[in-house]
């Protein structure tokens, strides 16, 4: 189409921009006219740089909302504001007049995607005036841009539902009326942004020619993972023949939302998974399995740490696409770190970045199966108290009394959560946390406690440790987007859905991520051990085993809010209290479960508003239902 409207002063999307990858860590010049923006290699790069640079900061927990929007971690209300965009969110509190996290027109800690889109759009016209480079060159930045410009296409899709559609940009004489856009129906929307992934896969390389020079650009894993994760949340409920949102309509009368459900759509949410999974193991990507230490350790305690690694190690075999443009930081390593040592000076820890009692209560027993259909796991007394005995100490200091429900659980629980008593390694260091009321890991200065009693150890590298006074962070990690075994669970919960009834295939790769966890797998698991042997055997059971697993895996990686979005289980998940013990009970008194906060979780909040003076500006944007 014709040159955008934003030709003659481009500074405005320049200025400030900051790079989403460690290649692309650049603030590109404040160049006047696209002419001189696109004069030559250098300058494009910079302008390239402009476009990956909407990216969302997914190690900030303060703007990644599947972090501190949902259910699983919860701030103690000493800290918990209204700078904390994402977690007013999770208390219930988002608007329509200045909405939290707006990524539609910007504001409230949100990037403006559709500036990231048109920016997109001006570098795919631009970009073949550049002459001092090659067409294999070229072909390259235009399939990663065209990436990008589904990726913001996406992020925007599944926060806001029909959005619409920026192929191109308005020139700057189009009148008043045409600049005043409608939103897309869902499927036209998926279908864009499928059509702009497909283009741009067979020009993006398979591998990074240089991690040190191109780390953070988009790669062929990287695009066919994204495209089975769209094709995934198309074929959920939320989006597939919901009949909640079949009376959302514009003002020319067009249905923005599919009347009726699809089953095509899992199967082409199950072949584009089947895709990136050939794509991504070509590329050398496989589940971590081992972990590396020149420590001596039980074989228990090398799985956990093991399994805490798969996140905090940069560039293990595993992550996909990680965030490298904000990864998770020092700081907030600190706000989840239990402070486990006496210390003279100032608290080298915050702490209070709290897992929810909900979230300990999720993780399987030992045998595999989740706790409350385990046959030989006490779920009625989960929380009264036993003492650890020497056997346990990889989990549970011996001799020291805890809950029941901290006893025989599965490894990921233990790689995953801290808890009052449990075993909590920090090379070559074994501590234990102890955050009764008056002990190391509570309260020292304002706001610096889990206001729960749990914290997610999952996102604390082994490597990590305390020096005098001090906490020493190995390093600032990239925070996972998407890894594999997120794509092998999307792969079994898609055949799930396209088959009569699971079977060995189904199996096959939810089992591939149980193994790696030290279970066996779904079948046997089931059959030995669950009140309901034969809830693998049918697609409704399944469905449940698979969603539970998903959640398990993928914890605090912020992949939980989105998932009970599109299952359409937020209404239940979101609205149960907010649970943990009672911190200010010493001794054995804090083992009283306690209601931390009753979050509110409305139909409307399944897709977020636009925000009302958009609106106002333009008519045809009709408003998400509820707002």
């Amino acid at each position: 189409m014709m040159k955008s409207i934003l030709k003659i002063l481009i500074t405005i999307f320049l200025a400030g921009t900051i790079a989403a990858c460690d290649y692309l860590d650049v603030v590109p010049d404040n160049v006047a006219v696209i002419e001189n923006a696109f004069s030559d290699k250098y300058n494009a790069e910079k302008f390239l740089a402009t476009c990956y640079s909407y990216i969302p900061n997914f190690g900030d927990p303060w703007i990644n909302p599947g972090l501190l929007s949902g259910d699983e971690v919860w701030f103690n209300e000493e800290i918990m504001d209204d700078s904390n965009t994402a977690a007013m969110i999770a208390k219930g509190e988002q608007n329509s007049l200045d909405p939290f996290l707006n990524f539609w027109d910007g504001g409230q800690r949100g990037k403006n995607m559709y500036v990231g889109i048109r920016d997109c759009n001006i570098f795919l016209e631009e970009i073949k005036r550049v002459g001092d480079m090659s067409e294999i060159e070229k072909k390259k930045w235009i399939a990663e841009v065209k990436f990008m410009k589904a990726y913001y296409h996406f992020w925007l899709f599944k926060s806001y539902g029909p959005i619409p559609i920026v192929d191109e940009n308005l020139p700057i004489y189009v009148s008043t009326e045409e600049v005043k856009i409608y939103r897309d129906p869902v499927d036209s929307v998926v279908n864009y942004i499928v059509k702009l992934i497909d283009e741009a896969i067979p020009d993006l390389p398979l591998m990074l020619l240089s991690e040190v020079t191109d780390l953070g650009r988009i790669t062929k894993p990287i695009a066919t993972a994204i495209k089975a994760r769209v094709l995934a949340t198309a074929a959920s409920p939320l989006f597939n023949g919901n009949p909640d949102f079949a009376s959302l309509t514009d003002n020319r009368g067009v249905k923005l939302f599919p009347a009726t459900f699809d089953a095509t759509k899992w199967q082409k949410a199950a072949d584009a998974a089947l895709e990136a999974i050939e794509t991504a193991e070509m590329a050398n990507f496989r589940l971590v399995d081992s972990y590396q230490t020149k420590y001596k350790h039980s074989e228990a305690m090398m799985r956990e740490l093991m399994l805490r690694s798969i996140v905090t190690t940069k560039g293990n075999t595993e992550v996909i696409w990680g965030c490298t443009n904000f990864p998770f930081s020092h700081t907030y390593q600190r706000m989840l770190q239990p402070l486990l040592i006496t210390v003279t000076d100032a608290n080298p820890v915050s702490q209070f970045y709290a897992a929810t009692l909900r979230m300990a209560e999720l993780y399987y027993s030992k045998n595999g199966v989740p706790i409350e259909e385990d046959v030989s796991f006490p779920y009625e007394d989960r929380y009264t108290l036993r003492t650890a005995v020497t056997a346990e100490s990889d989990y549970v200091r011996s001799g020291e009394t805890t809950a029941m429900l901290h006893f025989d659980r599965e490894s990921r629980f233990y790689a995953s959560i801290a808890f009052d008593r449990g075993t909590f390694v920090l090379e070559p260091t074994y501590y234990y946390v102890q955050c009764r009321a008056g002990e190391m890991a509570t309260k020292r200065n304002k706001g610096e406690f889990s206001v729960t009693g749990y914290w997610p150890k999952k996102l604390l590298s082994p490597r990590n440790g305390f020096s005098g006074n001090s906490y020493e962070i190995d390093y600032n990690f990239p925070f996972p987007i998407i890894r594999l075994a997120d794509i092998y669970l999307l792969y079994a919960e898609a055949l799930n859905e396209v088959k009569a009834a699971p079977d060995a295939e189904v199996y096959e790769y939810i089992d591939k991520v149980r193994e790696r966890a030290g279970l066996l797998g779904v079948v046997e698991s089931w059959a030995a051990h669950s009140k309901n042997p034969q809830k693998p055997a049918t697609k409704e059971g399944m469905r449940k085993i698979i969603q539970q697993e998903r959640m398990i895996e993928l914890s605090f990686e912020g992949q939980r809010f989105w998932d009970l979005r599109r299952w359409k289980l937020a209404l239940d998940y979101m609205n149960r209290p907010i649970r943990g013990w009672d911190i200010s009970g010493r001794n054995l008194n804090f083992y009283n479960v306690t209601t931390v906060y009753t979050p509110r979780f409305e139909f409307k909040d399944y897709f977020w508003p636009i925000r009302e003076r958009e609106r106002i500006n333009n008519p045809n944007l009709v408003q998400n239902l509820g707002w």
